[in-house]
């Protein structure tokens, strides 16, 4: 990586070897240009050029279009019993314990927190951080401040000055933006020193031919590689190092879009620790037989996620044995997982056999016969990803666990632009304002409306799940409101 600090010229010598090497792989078309460009045009080329295996590349291109099919149906199941636990049906007193458990293990410093935050709003309108999106709350406050404020109550709740580092995943788009921004708000009242970013890889993007398209004609055309690139991009940050020397055991893992996530969620990590397992996932319950959703259960005997359209209408609507009002595979994936720091120090052993997968994209280019950047208005190339749960077949059943959430308390996404009716702003408002509204009733308030906005919101920094709020016994509390200390409430 020592060749990126500069982007001089490189010596005919340099250039003779990359050059030999790319036409080697079929990829030399890259060089089209070089005689038309500028000293630091040729530099800055070069040193991209040098960062990418073409070899690499054809291979992973060659994969990904043409992966292995399975010769049979695999066998599907639910993931065991032994494996599995859920908010919903669980007794009260077991999920006391992972409270506490957890909550002793954040205490400890022991607990850490990956956001993967490099998405951008652009479905939303916003070419901005998805993290910096305001969905309308009366208190105006951002995605990122939300979460940090969870994880400041987390902290405040464990007591003993505890500290819960937050490693921020971002992307190349994503990164300067989400610095600057955390700058602006004062890292939302955390510790600077415990807030690191983090950027995820990149691949070059791939013609539909498999040929690496430019952006420019002294720039490849390159798009993050999905959220699979957490695990090396842990390694090549240093924030794995960082993690090592905390003395991190428990990381928690979650994307930004999701604005009820219960950042560290002492349940969640106690539930994972008590298992002694490698790796854990939240689901929520499917809603009904064709929501299109992926499922965590078992694959051929291993742990795995499949996705809606690889599951027969048959099998989606078989019903549980046990309990036949509700689906046998109902464990939606939800993307937040718990890692082992064990588990994570053992990267460099799988990370190179995780799957690419292909997205067909509209990439704008450089057309190699005209010499011209187009915008396709059709997709006219494919971008290589790995996805997050890829890692999940890799490690015994027995080292994998899954922990069933009320999906309207911990999972409403932020996807589409407002007034699409779902996973949009106002949707994610509205779940954040109902569940204030059930935490005020449940603590003995009640809430007066004088419009159709019924909703209450309660700062993460007054309650992390609900606790805390038995100043409100007896209290009436006008909605829309917003409680961000005791006094809001007369």
């Amino acid at each position: 990586m020592a060749s990126l600090v500069s982007n001089r010229e490189p010596s005919a010598q340099q250039l003779g070897e990359l050059r030999q090497k790319y036409e080697a792989a079929g990829q030399g078309h890259v060089f089209k240009y070089w005689d038309e460009l500028g000293s630091a045009e040729k530099g800055e080329l070069y040193n991209q050029l040098l960062t990418i295996d073409p070899n690499r590349i054809n291979e992973l291109v060659d994969r990904a279009l043409n992966p292995p099919k399975d010769v049979e149906k695999p066998v599907l199941e639910p993931l065991p019993e032994s494996a599995t636990a859920s908010i919903l049906d669980s007794d009260p007193k077991d999920i006391e314990r992972y409270y506490n458990l957890g909550l002793k293990l954040v205490a400890e410093n022991k607990v850490a927190v990956v956001l993967m935050a490099g998405g951008q709003g652009t479905r939303l309108g916003s070419s901005a951080p998805k993290g910096c999106y305001d969905i309308g709350l009366p208190s105006h406050k951002s995605l990122f401040q939300i979460q940090a404020e969870r994880i400041a109550k987390i902290q405040a709740l464990a007591g003993n000055n505890a500290v819960v580092p937050w490693y921020v995943m971002t992307s190349g788009p994503t990164h300067k933006p989400t610095e600057e921004f955390f700058e602006q708000h004062g890292f939302f009242g955390l510790d600077r020193a415990n807030v690191k970013f983090f950027e995820q890889g990149v691949l070059p993007c791939i013609s539909n031919n498999g040929k690496i398209l430019l952006e420019t004609k002294s720039k490849v055309a390159v798009a993050p590689d999905g959220n699979g690139g957490i695990y090396q991009a842990l390694i090549t940050s240093g924030v794995r190092e960082d993690m090592r020397k905390r003395g991190i055991e428990h990381v928690h893992t979650y994307c930004v879009d999701n604005c009820l996530v219960r950042v560290a969620d002492p349940v969640f990590i106690g539930f994972a620790a008590s298992k002694g397992v490698d790796i854990a996932t939240k689901v929520v319950r499917k809603r009904n037989a064709t929501e299109s959703v992926g499922l965590i259960l078992q694959k051929n005997g291993k742990p795995d996620v499949v996705e809606y359209s690889e599951i027969d209408k048959e099998t989606a609507e078989v019903k549980d044995p046990k309990n036949p009002s509700i689906l046998k595979f109902r464990a939606a994936n939800i993307v937040n997982h718990y890692y082992s720091f064990r588990f994570l120090e053992t990267i460099e052993e799988w990370a190179l056999k995780l799957p690419h997968h292909i997205a067909r994209k509209k990439i704008p280019s450089i057309n190699f016969e005209t010499g011209e950047t187009v915008k396709p208005e059709k997709p006219n190339g494919i971008k290589l990803e790995q996805f997050v749960f890829d890692v999940f077949p890799l490690i015994p059943l027995e080292k994998f666990a899954s922990i069933e959430v009320r999906r309207e308390d911990e999972f409403s996404p932020l996807k589409n632009a407002r007034g699409t009716g779902e996973d949009d702003p106002d949707t994610s408002k509205r779940d954040i304002m109902q569940q204030g509204r059930r935490w005020v009733e449940k603590a003995g308030g009640s809430v007066v409306a004088d419009g159709e906005d019924t909703g209450v919101e309660v700062s993460p920094l007054i309650s992390y799940g609900g606790e805390g709020l038995e100043f409100l016994k007896g209290k009436e509390v006008r909605a829309p409101a917003v409680i961000e200390k005791t006094a809001d409430v007369q």
